[in-house]
């Protein structure tokens, strides 16, 4: 493990970090600097943001491949204090590091698909005991992505590592056109906000957004959405005529050839995707939820209809997504909300509360 950069970059003898050493439990530790292996590198963090994966893991006890204790923390943007031999020339680079980094050797890698890399590896999950609310973090080197533009400071272009990327992932899996008609349900959310910019800034004629939040909806149709529609207490008949209203108004299909992404991981939510998918439409599944629906499947077969997964984000994207957001096609300033990470606890509780406009993003300051 090396630096060659002078003053600019400084090795800890010892890592400090925020553990969650059981669910619902943080304290504060310090934790070995690991030996990098020849392809690794140190970043000293500069911003990571809470992600609702994050809180599922915090509070709701969805098991971690790691098992506490151990750091969470994956929307991580940073800067390359020490790296393995085989590395140092990235020694003093900022970068940010994509939440999941597949493996690239095995099938599922080569086929193109390494986003759902079966061996692949996920900060605050799946390496040890290292996650994003620390000062550093060990990582793989090979998948990074280096900034060598920003428009923001690099605490704030953390959330790309995934807030940002997976919409796009999902768009490239939806196969979004110019021209295209899109719903996003949950498009007030902290992944919502951006599949809404992401499938705009790819060309999308029209984006209709849902949500339940009458301030968060007022919010998103400045940043992409043609029409929105709160789907508070409503039926799904009552949200469908809406939609089909808002068609007929604008001379557009209500029937066919959307394409939805549902984002939420709720029931609700995605009962009502399936309620909205028709004919030759595509039914993107963004969210993670734990819950089981009853769906009548030959409807798919009848409407000759996708339901597609997604996950993660193929990291040959991330420099894709960082220049739409250096372009302004993608807009990240009113959306996240920077705090010290010794607010971590409060943070957390804000978060989860579903109440704040922002994603929060927490700095060290240990």
């Amino acid at each position: 493990m090396s630096c060659s950069c002078s003053n600019s970059c400084k090795v800890p003898d010892k890592i400090k970090t925020w553990q969650m050493v059981e669910p619902g439990k943080l304290e504060l530790k310090e934790i070995p600097v690991p030996e990098l292996g020849d392809n690794d590198v140190l970043v000293e963090v500069a911003g990571c943001g809470v992600c609702h994966t994050d809180l599922g893991y915090f509070y709701d006890g969805v098991p971690t491949v790691s098992k506490p204790p151990l750091t969470l923390g994956h929307e991580i943007s940073g800067k390359i204090v020490a790296a393995g031999k085989n590395k140092g020339n990235m020694i003093g680079k900022e970068v940010i590091i994509p939440a999941v980094m597949p493996c690239n050797q095995c099938e599922i890698c080569k086929s193109g698909r390494g986003n759902r890399c079966l061996f692949q590896k996920m900060p605050g999950n799946s390496i040890g005991i290292y996650g994003g609310f620390s000062s550093h973090i060990p990582v793989p080197a090979d998948d990074l992505c280096i900034v060598t533009e920003r428009k923001l400071p690099l605490e704030k272009i953390a959330v790309i590592a995934d807030a940002v990327t997976t919409p796009y992932q999902a768009a490239m899996r939806a196969n979004i056109q110019k021209g295209d008609r899109v719903v996003v349900i949950g498009a007030t959310g902290g992944v919502g906000t951006y599949m809404v910019q992401v499938a705009k800034a790819l060309g999308a004629a029209s984006v209709v957004g849902m949500a339940r939040s009458v301030e968060k909806l007022a919010r998103i149709k400045q940043y992409g959405c043609d029409f929105t529609i709160n789907i508070k207490d409503k039926t799904f008949k009552d949200i469908k005529e809406e939609l089909k209203n808002y068609c007929k108004e604008n001379k557009l299909p209500h029937n066919y050839g959307w394409k939805i992404f549902e984002v939420t991981g709720t029931k609700f939510g995605q009962e009502l995707g399936l309620e909205l998918l028709s004919f030759v439409g595509k039914l993107v599944l963004v969210g993670y939820g734990m819950h089981k629906i009853e769906y009548m499947f030959s409807k798919v077969m009848a409407f000759d209809a996708e339901i597609i997964g997604t996950w993660g984000c193929l990291p040959k994207y991330y420099n894709n997504v960082l220049k739409m957001v250096n372009e302004g096609k993608i807009v990240m300033e009113p959306f996240v909300d920077v705090r010290p990470m010794s607010k971590i606890k409060e943070a957390f509780e804000d978060a989860h509360s579903g109440k704040i406009l922002q994603r929060i993003i927490l700095k060290p300051d240990f």
